[in-house]
């Protein structure tokens, strides 16, 4: 084969295999499908299904054209289609491969080769490497911005490129090329083109990651953290409970003097504000969690939606700025809340002191 040795690329499969921390049979088929295209290239056609297989132990190498067997006497595609008469006796559908020796090829065939080869391996060795990563999902990592794009930041992560979209990141969060930061294993996302491994920092679970490396009692199940809402960058709610009795779970999740909240705003900064809630089974009580600071005077739940009745000077503590109260403590509770004013109590009538006089004495008189 001209321009391309294949008793040598035989013997450098297992090589391959060990330097690109590939399986052996992967690096074989990379190579069995670089010779087909070079087949393809120079004896065939484009429209031609071909396989090839590589004889590790003498070099040798055949393809083989799959066609389907078709009625006689038909138009048919000589690159893809064999009429019956010629298929050995095949039924009409079925497969025939018909098998071609490997030569000696052209310098543009065995071009076509390589650059197979070289993409090939090039994507078998990024999807390897994002395999390795599946087992992180959802766990922190360290990285170093490596460039800045309209919709999205490149994240250097050592082994492969974290892509962290625009609905990752952190509103008003300044990124700059060369920063250390730290993000979340999001998801490993295949597409056609490949692989892609997507890193979050704007995401809920990043909030409750970080969590989990400030406070030790979620580790040991102590406290737990139920639902957690979140507009990155404004504002993050987050409920939780604890499973031993006389343990505050708010107070844990704080921490001595603000210590454990602020180390996870100083990782998000401090334009985010951070309510931590209790969390309850009582879908009323929860509900009045979420909602604060506001205070509540009454909650009629209706399956996913309530209304919540509050005073007039709490109304617009309830529905927060722009909506965010009102709207994370919905997405906390799964629950549609719609803010009420509560019906202000009806005061008494004051009589004046002379109807209060006449009244007595008439009372007087009629004993």
């Amino acid at each position: 084969m001209e321009g391309l040795d294949l008793k040598q690329m035989s013997s450098m499969v297992k090589v391959i295999s060990e330097e690109k921390g590939l399986p052996e049979e992967v690096v074989l088929n990379i190579i069995e499908t670089a010779i087909a295209a070079a087949w393809r290239k120079e004896e065939g056609d484009k429209d031609m299904n071909v396989r090839a297989v590589l004889n590790l132990d003498n070099g040798e190498a055949e393809v083989y054209v799959a066609k389907e067997v078709i009625e006689d006497g038909l138009a048919y595609n000589p690159a893809t289609e064999i009429p019956a008469d010629l298929a050995g006796g095949k039924e009409i559908g079925e497969i025939v491969e018909e098998s071609h020796k490997v030569t000696t090829f052209g310098r543009v065939a065995s071009m076509t080769a390589k650059q197979v080869i070289v993409q090939r391996l090039r994507e078998a060795e990024h999807d390897a490497i994002l395999t390795a990563y599946e087992d992180k999902v959802n766990t922190l990592i360290n990285g170093t911005i490596s460039r800045v794009e309209p919709r999205l930041v490149r994240v250097d992560l050592g082994k492969a490129t974290g892509l962290m979209l625009k609905q990752d990141q952190i509103e008003g969060e300044y990124y700059k090329v060369g920063s250390r930061i730290k993000v979340l294993i999001k998801a490993i996302e295949r597409n056609e083109r490949g692989a892609d491994l997507l890193v979050s920092r704007g995401s809920s679970e990043f909030i409750k990651q970080l969590f989990v490396q400030e406070v030790p009692e979620i580790e040991n199940g102590t406290v737990e953290i139920h639902a957690i809402a979140r507009e990155p960058g404004r504002r993050t709610k987050i409920a939780v409970s604890s499973s031993v009795p006389g343990v505050d779970p708010v107070g844990t999740f704080v921490g001595g003097r603000g210590v454990r909240v602020q180390a996870v705003m100083n990782e998000i900064g401090d334009r985010e504000k951070i309510d931590i809630v209790n969390w309850s089974d009582n879908m009323s009580e929860y509900i009045r969690e979420a909602l604060s600071p506001a205070e509540i005077i009454k909650v009629e739940l209706e399956d996913k939606r309530a209304k919540v009745y509050v005073s007039e000077d709490q109304q617009s503590v309830a529905i927060g700025r722009q909506g965010q109260n009102v709207r994370l403590a919905s997405k906390l509770t799964g629950i549609e809340l719609d803010i009420e004013l509560a019906e202000a109590p009806k005061k008494k009538k004051r009589g004046n002191a002379e109807d209060s006089l006449l009244s007595a004495l008439e009372d007087s008189s009629e004993e």
